[in-house]
């Protein structure tokens, strides 16, 4: 047994060097064998085989997000990924027309309540007490009009795995792994939903949303913490506002705010499709022009008006007081990808908490013993827009924020006067290569990865390219990146502590 351990032991890092040396050619493997292709009407599409098992992992991108929003708006477009799943004109109802009349009974019920709510002291109670009344009515009438999650029923029993929404700052995307037969079925509920959306249970599903802004926010001393190191990090740039929304915002938005983000969407040339699994091509795009084709193309790109950030002069602190152990978020402003800044960025990341034995986790939690966690992130809270690199930890008690601020910045400044060793760079970055290489084992992340960066950038081949230039970050790099940005007037800084402390 101890010599087999001995072996295993000796072949390990010649195995790791074989694995993480293949990372290029997978890279390049990658970059030949995805198919792109553009429709008359301007959607991309992306396609790769990879038959392993007869499955396919698809992925339909949005290149709409929270910062889209009109001020005032804020929270409609994750609003609109959760009313999405409701069903369309053919999918969940068994009478449209029907249900079509008495959905805008509804609208107009809530919008008076809504508007009466706004009245705020001077409402009158008894208009509020009718009016809940009716609104309550027509929804309950509504309910023998409609399927609930019927886009989930369909999904399931084909066979559909993984199935889920996400809307971020940047981009919006939906997602499901299926069988390879069952693709046809997918493009004809994802074109449906896009095209044809009905916007069920909107009041009910309001409710359902600013409860999970109570539970992830105003119950939860980290997305308080979050909220409002973000909102002192970006005082003009919608990155500053939550994707989740303001509560003021959420609870006066109606219909047509929702309409409004659901426009931006059905502009082809916002739109990227990722396939990939056990497909055929030529026939798969036929299927996906067939149900998606026919959107008509955009006559004029409108883009969003997003008022840039200005430049930054001084530190930002923020004081959170909450019930709940001490943390702190540190945030540097810095330039998005594809940027040479971003990539440094990444490597600087790995360096500090990437593992045991990265160099904050060492100091500050094994050697020191000043703090229960810590970790950096490259890229919040999009990558559209210039973004922030920031570090997040908890102290250990007896210790403080500040002083675990203190040591935080102190390792901060060994980057701008002290050379990275040539053994800790390579280190770092074959940390990075085998989370990339471990990134392309399933089809549904290929699919993932691949439709990100194609809607977000333009172009899915940075992720191909990606380990190219890491591999150029140099120690030179990193000591002038860390100089240029890591400093106090490009700073933001949020604590929480306990109230009363």
């Amino acid at each position: 047994m101890k010599a087999c351990k001995i072996l295993k032991a000796a072949l390990l890092p010649a195995f790791i060097f074989i694995f993480i040396a293949a990372g290029s050619g997978h890279a390049s493997d990658l970059k030949e064998k995805v198919l792109k292709q553009k429709l008359p009407n301007g959607i991309t599409v992306l396609m790769l085989k990879r038959h392993l098992s007869p499955t396919v992992s698809l992925y339909i991108r949005y290149r709409v997000g929270a910062v889209d929003e009109t001020k005032g708006e804020s929270g409609a477009a994750h609003f609109l990924e959760h009313i999405m799943f409701k069903g369309t004109t053919s999918i969940g109802t068994n009478d449209y027309q029907a249900e079509k009349a008495l959905m805008e009974e509804i609208k107009n019920a809530g919008r008076r309540l809504d508007a009466e709510k706004r009245k705020g002291q001077t409402a009158d109670p008894e208009t509020l007490a009718n009016l809940s009344a009716v609104l309550k009515k027509l929804q309950d009438e509504h309910k023998k009009y409609f399927l609930p999650n019927e886009i989930d029923r369909l999904y399931t029993e084909n066979g559909g795995l993984d199935m889920n929404a996400s809307t971020g700052q940047d981009v919006t995307s939906y997602h499901v792994s299926l069988p390879a037969n069952k693709i046809e079925l997918w493009a004809r509920i994802e074109s449906d939903r896009l095209l044809h959306s009905v916007f069920r249970e909107f009041y009910t599903e309001r409710d359902v949303v600013m409860e999970e802004r109570r539970q992830r926010v105003e119950s939860d001393p980290e997305g308080k913490l979050y909220e409002k190191f973000m909102s002192a990090a970006y005082t003009l740039h919608p990155y500053g506002r939550p994707v989740l929304g303001w509560t003021e915002d959420l609870m006066n938005l109606s219909p047509d705010e929702l309409e409004k983000i659901l426009e931006k969407y059905k502009d082809p040339r916002n739109i990227v499709i990722a396939v990939v699994g056990d497909i055929k091509p030529e026939p798969t795009l036929k299927l996906i022009e067939k149900y998606f084709g026919g959107i008509p193309p955009a006559a004029e790109k409108t883009e969003s008006y997003i008022p840039a950030e200005p430049p930054q002069t001084e530190e930002r602190r923020v004081n959170v007081a909450f019930d709940a152990n001490p943390s702190l978020i540190i945030g540097f402003r810095k330039p998005n990808a594809p940027a040479r800044e971003d990539y440094v960025f990444d490597v600087i990341e790995t360096i500090l908490t990437r593992g045991r034995t990265s160099r904050l986790y060492t100091t500050l939690v094994i050697d020191r013993q000043i703090a229960q966690s810590v970790s950096a992130v490259n890229g919040l809270p999009g990558s559209r827009f210039p973004n922030l690199f920031a570090l997040f930890a908890q102290p250990r008690h007896p210790h403080s924020n500040i002083e675990l601020e203190n040591d935080i910045l102190k390792e901060i400044e060994k980057l701008k006067t002290q050379p990275v060793s040539d053994e800790e760079l390579m280190k770092a970055k074959n940390h990075i290569k085998m989370s990339y290489l471990q990134s392309l084992d399933a089809n549904a992340d290929i699919a993932s990865i691949l439709s990100y960066y194609e809607v977000l950038l333009g172009d899915y081949r940075y992720f191909a390219d990606y380990l190219d230039n890491i591999d150029k970050v140099t120690a030179a790099d990193i000591r002038q990146i860390a100089a240029r940005y890591l400093n106090s007037n490009n700073r933001t800084t949020a604590f929480l502590n306990k109230e009363g402390g």
